[in-house]
């Protein structure tokens, strides 16, 4: 608004001046529009991206914690294999040099044994063979291994709790269960107890009362389900069942999953079988005889170091058919998964072939679009090996 000054009146009059004024015209709404949809659009496909990235990213890191877990839960259980406190199966004894071994394995059990079938010559296989491998179903086993899947190994891992029972952080003792009990007073009858019950066998000092120490007996079967919650998920599952109190029983419990995603488990023994002077002892045999010691080396005895890795077959003519023989002297054990990914990723094509030892595995053509990642370690028999080391 301007002022204009009247000289003639000596007055001020106002005028008001108006500027044109106007809005977007058609085509530059529509040009407005096209800009902020392809900003969105780019936007959008970013915020997919991420998404679909952090989302494989997700499924890939839980495939690796999956396969990691399995891996450690499995070695932590086998490297105590063998452990039964103070005793040591005779077999196995260095000292032992004037007699003949006495505890010598001679069969392999099915590890879904009731504690009722439970008989002294069967007490001294299971404290001899503390690793077995099965490529089929063991017998007995139909309610404990159910909806195994084909082609997978069954591991079968034996010894006894690390702690004492009744021990602070150890389970209490429980009537009926199976514990077991070394001796360490030698007036005692007996080198061992592996019962429900009888535990009263002599500490060192061999001091009437003085017990020695009662662990719970472990035994687990390790096995490989095709699914893992619903019957037909379709998700691999590691399954455990284990030898305890069962409805008033001692037997193997019904196998439970621990770990999902593991959908092929092969296991290889490595034993221990040609002495320090080179003669294989399971050939000759030579393990069943006193030590022979010579020049500080012990000769018919393996040295703790595994000297070949079988997988066992349940064919007895085949070269890799795990007799007791070479159960019993087994140290080590090599272990190999292949892990899936629990869900599948859309357009990705699985083409791979995967080794687990000898064996090789392709992915079928409608199971083919899951990521997968292998896992393989060398466990230690800590307790086997460890008695066989010589200075």
């Amino acid at each position: 608004m301007n002022k204009l000054l009247d000289r003639r009146r000596g007055t001020v009059r106002h005028v008001f001046i108006y500027s044109a004024q106007c809005g977007f015209n058609l085509i530059e709404l529509m040009v407005a529009s096209t800009i902020g949809l392809l900003i969105m659009t780019a936007v959008l496909t970013l915020f997919l991206n991420v998404s679909r990235t952090n989302d494989e990213m997700a499924k890939t890191n839980m495939l690796i914690e999956n396969g990691r877990f399995a891996i450690q839960l499995l070695q932590n259980d086998i490297a105590h294999a063998g452990f039964w406190d103070t005793y040591i199966p005779d077999f196995d004894d260095l000292t032992l040099t004037t007699a003949s071994p006495a505890e010598i394995p001679t069969g392999v059990h099915s590890p879904c044994l009731d504690y009722s079938s439970l008989t002294s010559a069967i007490r001294t296989n299971l404290l001899g063979v503390s690793v077995q491998v099965h490529d089929s179903l063991p017998p007995g086993c139909d309610s404990v291994i159910t909806n195994r899947k084909s082609n997978t190994d069954i591991l079968v891992v034996r010894h006894v709790e690390t702690c004492i029972a009744g021990a602070a952080g150890c389970e209490v003792t429980v009537d009926g269960k199976l514990y077991f009990q070394a001796s360490r007073c030698e007036d005692d009858p007996f080198s061992y107890v592996l019962d429900t019950s009888g535990h009263g066998l002599l500490k060192r000092g061999c001091k009437t009362d003085d017990f020695a120490p009662k662990r719970r007996f472990i035994s687990h079967i390790y096995y490989i389900r095709d699914y893992s919650v619903t019957m037909g998920d379709g998700i691999p599952a590691l399954m455990r069942s284990e030898v305890d109190l069962d409805s008033g029983k001692v037997k193997a419990k019904s196998a439970v999953a621990l770990i999902e995603g593991i959908e092929e488990f092969r296991v290889e023994l490595g034993v221990d079988r040609i002495s320090d002077n080179g003669t294989d002892i399971i050939d000759t045999d030579s393990y069943k005889d006193p030590v022979n010691w010579e020049n500080n080396d012990v000769l018919n005895r393996g040295d703790g170091v595994p000297d070949e890795f079988v997988h066992c077959e349940s064919n007895p003519d085949s070269e890799s058919y795990c007799s007791v023989d070479r159960l019993i002297n087994v140290v080590a054990v090599k272990l190999h998964l292949l892990v899936r990914s629990l869900t599948s990723t859309a357009g990705y094509v699985d083409g791979k072939t995967y080794a687990l030892g000898e064996q090789t595995i392709t992915p079928a053509a409608n199971d083919n679009s899951f990521k997968r990642h292998v896992f393989s370690t060398v466990v230690r028999l800590n307790n086997v090996s460890g008695r066989r080391e010589t200075p």
